[in-house]
């Protein structure tokens, strides 16, 4: 059997896969349908195998664990600042995740600002890697059977030279990103886009791509949005007040909505920064057609969303 997947468990747990990995091999347990649980439910599983009880019993009744549930309004924004880049995101169900990256000594690191890179944090490492793993164990799909994701990367550095080097890193990835082929859209496990430092001249002209770009409010109705733009993204400051405290005003409320409706009527997503992590400001956005939350808060954005999908199920 592949282990690999475990590598994935939080450091606390690591301790105890020596364990597991007996156990597995003198029982002969399969443990597919594990390999998309949370990584709270394998420690839980680890635990077990590393107790007194007669963990081989235990586990061999045990039944599988739900998988995540994958969550297409979730936007893990700076998701690099997480104890585990990425891998908490996945396990929050996230299906958009944020990576900034600085071109040093012509490698992709990541960081928020320059004096935070470190050399093995690398956009390679961090991102692209582990997610051609989730790909190959779930069979094309980030999440199994699950929607297409996406990957936001914030160019810090500059925009035509990081480009050039992110552009040839890409294509080493083509098996599992969205290709845009000369006006055509193939759409597959993970659309990457390009935002913060963008070389949009450079990017329109290109037969082919393996990244689209992110545009401003400003780009609505621009002549090349339905090829080269795949989302709106702006700073919700900029353009609204209200942040959450008290009712949301009205003049306020139908700015949103129109903008939104012009988005989706040319085919583009809609996703602001700089907003507050409050269940009553993504309540806002939601009912408002907003595609992508942004949240620092993993938990409490899953907690919201779960909770606006469990009020939608009939009652038994």
């Amino acid at each position: 059997m592949n282990l690999t997947p475990f590598i994935e468990t939080p450091r606390p747990a690591r301790p105890i896969l020596s364990a597991l990995c007996n156990l597995v091999w003198t029982s002969g347990l399969n443990l597919e349908p594990w390999l998309n649980m949370r990584a709270s439910h394998l420690v839980l599983l680890l635990s077990i195998a590393s107790s007194g009880v007669n963990s081989t019993s235990t586990l061999s009744v045990a039944q599988p664990v739900e998988p995540v549930v994958p969550l297409i309004h979730a936007h893990a924004h700076n998701d690099y600042e997480h104890t585990r880049p990425l891998l908490d995101a996945l396990d929050h169900g996230f299906c958009s995740v944020e990576a900034d990256i600085w071109l040093v000594d012509g490698k992709l690191l990541v960081a928020h600002d320059r004096k935070q890179v470190k050399p093995e944090h690398t956009l390679e490492a961090l991102y692209l890697d582990p997610l051609r793993h989730h790909v190959k164990r779930n069979g094309g799909r980030v999440y199994r059977n699950g929607p297409a994701c996406s990957l936001l990367i914030d160019v810090k550095s500059d925009a035509e030279t990081t480009y050039a080097v992110l552009r040839e890193v890409l294509k080493n990835y083509a098996d599992m990103f969205t290709e845009f082929n000369d006006g055509i859209v193939k759409t597959n496990a993970i659309t990457v886009v390009i935002s913060g430092n963008r070389a949009r001249e450079t990017m329109a002209v290109e037969k082919i791509r393996y990244a689209a770009y992110d545009g401003r409010l400003a780009d609505l109705d621009a002549p090349d949005a339905r090829h080269l733009i795949a989302w709106i993204s702006d700073n919700w400051r900029s353009h609204f007040h209200w942040t959450g405290a008290g009712p949301m005003p009205d003049d306020e409320r139908r700015k949103l909505k129109e903008i939104v409706e012009r988005a989706h009527q040319q085919g583009l997503r809609v996703r602001f920064w700089n907003t507050p992590d409050k269940a009553v400001f993504w309540k806002e956005l939601l009912d408002a057609g907003v595609d992508l939350l942004n949240a620092d808060d993993l938990a409490g954005l899953e907690k919201f969303l779960r909770g606006q999908i469990d009020s939608t199920k009939p009652a038994n």
